[in-house]
């Protein structure tokens, strides 16, 4: 709710992959809740650079975006720059934790109900 007591309207936006369990359960939250969502799969569509530097800013550097768990998340060790850590990520959406939960600029990596009850 706003200072007035008028409830904000939530922009919600998941990108997960299809067989990842935190990006169904993500979904469901919302769902049971009767939000609104927006989901794009990651490996159909990836992320923007613009979307990624959202959600970089939001959870506070690249790191948490990394799916550590991948054998080829080694190619970003890598690299120097965050900015070329970026460009493979958008280029390669797979190497990303998922679900990426989006409300404009707030974000999450995983699932963390606790924290999207605070949008609310």
């Amino acid at each position: 709710m706003d200072e007035r007591g008028v409830g904000c309207a939530l922009n919600i936006q998941i990108f997960g992959k299809s067989k990842c369990f935190d990006t169904k359960k993500a979904e469901r939250y919302f769902k049971e809740r009767r939000i609104s969502y927006q989901l794009v799969d990651l490996a159909r569509h990836g992320m923007s650079r613009g979307e990624l530097v959202s959600v970089r800013n939001a959870v506070g550097g690249l790191a948490p975006l990394v799916d550590e768990s991948r054998e080829d998340a080694a190619l970003l060790r890598y690299l120097a720059h965050d900015d070329d850590r970026l460009e493979k990520l958008a280029e390669h959406p797979e190497l990303i934790q998922t679900p990426v939960v989006r409300n404009g600029r707030q974000a999450t990596i995983g699932y963390h109900p606790e924290i999207w009850k605070t949008w609310a």
